[in-house]
């Protein structure tokens, strides 16, 4: 439970402070994201999504990290949209954090994943470090009080302006060379797409590319939000060790000047 104070002006024009409380059942109810508390998991293998973005077209090295710029312009934009209204971070949105990779996954799979817990996960632990930084989830406080002060009167300094995507953005999106064009997957292709149960990303009857040589030599890491010990979420993992990520040769050019009747000329040497 979350516990807050919010101040109003009562009848007289007096200060009262009104306690204001929620948890994660809270926010499933408020947020309507049409999670559940009960059944919806937070811990997802992290095989299935590597596989599963890998068939979205991913360019990048199987252990590596995981940007958005590594994707052909249509899940760019996905990721870029998903990263921008879930994730808890203030910059670097390239990049993308575990539990936004979990996210992506469960929409494409139209797998359940529960969205508020995470959600509320991490505002518990920023508030218990005496860490204001839970507003960074601005829009989410808002509708809590909202829920619970229906009557409370709004200060215009407060308004938190929100920067809406426009062309601007979809140019900067879309600029550069892009990737391997892929096409739609799983429920971004069919709404009523049904994902298998196990750790398994695609149908046996999928026509699209086979994942398994970048699969095969995947080293899973652990993370709070991939990796189970006992049945249970392990809060605190051991750091996962340093994977050496291969390099593409490149053959060395050494190019040295020659002159001859008075011009410069270039030879080159493997």
């Amino acid at each position: 439970m979350i516990y807050s104070v919010v101040r109003k002006r009562d009848e007289n024009g007096q200060n009262v402070d009104l306690e204001l409380k929620f948890n994660v059942g809270d926010i499933i109810r408020v947020l309507e994201l049409g999670d559940s508390d009960d059944d919806d998991p937070t811990i997802i293998s992290e095989r299935i999504y590597k596989g599963l973005w890998c068939m979205m077209g991913f360019t990048g090295h199987i252990n590596g990290k995981m940007g958005k710029t590594m994707f052909c312009h249509s899940y760019k934009f996905l990721i870029h949209c998903v990263v921008h209204a879930l994730s808890h971070r203030k910059g670097a949105y390239d990049e993308t954090s575990d539990y936004i990779m979990n996210i992506i996954t469960c929409l494409v799979l139209n797998r359940p994943y529960n969205v508020s817990q995470v959600r509320f996960d991490y505002m518990t632990e920023n508030a218990k470090a005496g860490s204001k930084k839970y507003i960074m989830y601005p829009r989410f406080i808002q509708m809590m009080i909202d829920d619970q002060f229906k009557d409370l009167e709004k200060n215009d300094d407060d308004v938190l302006g929100l920067r809406h995507m426009t062309a601007e953005t979809i140019s900067r999106l879309t600029k550069g060379p892009e990737p391997r064009v892929k096409r739609k997957i799983c429920r971004i292709n069919n709404p009523v797409y049904v994902a298998l149960e196990n750790d398994t990303w695609r149908h046996e009857d999928s026509n699209s590319d086979n994942e398994d040589e970048k699969i095969s030599v995947l080293v899973e890491k652990k993370t709070r939000w991939w990796f189970v010990k006992d049945g249970k979420r392990k809060r605190t993992p051991k750091t996962s060790p340093v994977v050496p990520i291969p390099k593409e040769s490149v053959p060395k050019i050494v190019v040295k000047g020659i002159v001859k009747g008075g011009v410069i000329r270039s030879s080159k040497e493997p």
